[in-house]
């Protein structure tokens, strides 16, 4: 399934991505396991693979309600990779 979102800066997109994920989950029921992900300009464009819940093999605990804004952070961290968090309310 292909997801778009767009925002100011890293922080606000992270912001979006994981909302634009959560909503899909929450009405699709579905869960993703793998991402290709492009961001360009404070665009971020992606394809995400779902599957079907199945309560069995996932044991889900709790859903995802939503992001916050709550230590949202987006930095490139030591060693050149990146560093992305974010409190999500369940």
């Amino acid at each position: 399934m292909k997801i778009g979102c767009q925002a100011l800066d890293d922080d606000l997109l992270l912001y979006e991505w994981l909302n634009a994920l959560i909503y899909q989950m929450a009405t699709r029921k579905m869960l993703f396991s793998q991402f290709a992900v492009e961001i360009s300009g404070g665009n971020l464009s992606a394809t995400a693979w779902d599957e079907p819940i199945d309560v069995r093999r996932h044991a889900p605990a709790a859903e995802a309600k939503g992001a916050t804004l709550t230590a949202l952070r987006v930095a490139r961290a030591d060693g050149g990779g990146w560093l992305a968090q974010c409190v999500v309310d369940v």
